[in-house]
């Protein structure tokens, strides 16, 4: 679609997109105070519902200026590995078994840290749950450690900015805390194969540098909850996660998620296994808890819009990456983020012939430092919206209020990959 006017057809359906994102919350009360539309309303003020929205109308315009063909070719031409990726892995990642297992292990070495109970859960839920994400990937990490901290930190009776503190402290951890490896993170995975960026390069340039800023975010966050921390651990939201699950099922559990995890790029592979997954849960009903179906296909709606509307920003996006030097790459690469997918950004980056290698570290390090910013920085965060957002007023993420809770967050992760 090389077509100038509908280029910029697209930059300002995604525009509005990114405007709408902002607006959720407004769609939310609009459908208080007109109950005769309160559906539409509620709809719009879906947040996960935003991008897969204005991608279907962006095919619609194109269908009726270039044409039902040429638009449905461009629909098939994008990839959707990603959407479908994080699709299962959220919802593999988020069965009893697993949760449980992991929260477990958080639970007994929260209690055999040397402060209370609740304060270290929170603080491993907030630090080694990220990081956990360079094996497991960043979309199952956000998926867990959404999932055992929502009954300890985003609950109605914790105020409103604390919440927001720490949920961007939790998406900003999980952007930074996958650059440990060279696969867990969407926006790695981009350029690794093209700029040949190994597990054990990724460890010695980013890995270290994000995990010093990891668990300086988490204490710093940590202690300004520490009032508000009740004492239920990790888990004990949903009574029945309780419940004795036997080894033989855990470990069909964590066989296919590993199974999943490591056929990330290969959606016949973790489809299949998805699949198996799912006859699994059927046969052994009595060990788990309902699927979270309903979340995992919105997060994976959005993120498939997020495929089709940003697929056709490349034409003002890569002129500005590749225009800039590495400091200023960096802090653009850091803007650019919040209204776009990192992911996409490294993609363009790996397009450009002769990048030097400062640039290109630049270019990465920008990308996945702003990944916690807003909702669409990075692929994980509409999972962590749509796992917590009942913890809000209005049971609603204010973006503007997520990209002020991430400030101070992105800030560290900043400074590290730039000072140290």
């Amino acid at each position: 679609m090389s077509d100038p006017t509908i280029q910029w057809i697209a930059a300002a359906l995604f525009a509005i997109a990114l405007a709408h994102t902002f607006a959720a919350k407004q769609f939310e009360r609009l459908s208080h105070r007109f109950p005769r539309h309160a559906g539409l309303f509620h709809l719009l003020g879906e947040v996960e519902v935003v991008f897969g929205f204005w991608a279907m109308v962006l095919i619609a315009v194109l269908a009726l200026a270039a044409g039902g063909p040429q638009a449905l070719a461009y629909a098939e031409s994008r990839n959707y590995t990603e959407p479908l990726f994080v699709f299962v892995v959220m919802v593999m990642a988020a069965s009893r078994p697993v949760l449980r297992t992991v929260a477990a292990l958080v639970d007994q070495a929260a209690r055999l840290a040397p402060v209370p109970t609740p304060l270290a859960s929170a603080w491993l839920g907030l630090a080694a749950v990220p990081l956990f994400g360079s094996l497991v990937t960043e979309p199952a990490a956000m998926t867990i450690a959404a999932l055992m901290l929502a009954p300890q930190i985003f609950r109605r009776d914790v105020p409103e900015g604390v919440k927001y503190l720490a949920l961007g402290v939790l998406f900003v951890n999980v952007s930074i805390g996958g650059t440990l490896t060279s696969y867990a993170a969407p926006p790695v995975l981009m350029v690794a194969a093209t700029w040949q960026w190994d597990s054990a390069f990724m460890l010695a340039n980013f890995g270290w540098k994000a995990a010093l800023a990891v668990l300086v975010n988490a204490t710093v966050a940590t202690f300004v909850l520490r009032r508000f921390l009740g004492p239920q651990r990790p888990g004990t939201a949903d009574a029945p996660a309780q419940a004795r699950v036997p080894p033989t099922v855990v470990a069909v559990h964590l066989a296919l998620l590993a199974g999943v995890v490591l056929s990330a790029h290969h959606p016949v592979v973790f489809l299949g296994l998805f699949l198996l997954f799912l006859g699994f849960t059927q046969a052994y009903a009595q060990h788990q808890s309902p699927l979270i179906l309903k979340e995992a296909l919105l997060v994976g709606f959005f993120l498939a819009g997020l495929v089709v509307l940003g697929g056709m920003q490349q034409w003002w996006l890569q002129p500005i990456v590749s225009g800039l030097e590495p400091l200023a790459l960096f802090f653009g690469a850091l803007g650019l983020t919040a209204v776009t997918d990192n992911a996409a950004l490294t993609y363009l980056g790996s397009l450009i012939e002769g990048m030097s290698d400062q640039a290109k570290y630049m270019l990465m390090a920008g990308a996945v430092a702003g990944g916690g910013l807003t909702v669409i920085a990075n692929a994980p965060n509409p999972a962590g919206v749509a796992l917590l957002k009942r913890g809000f007023a209005d049971e609603t993420v204010s973006i503007g209020a997520l990209l002020l809770g991430a400030l101070a967050p992105t800030a560290v992760a900043a400074a590290a990959f730039l000072l140290l």
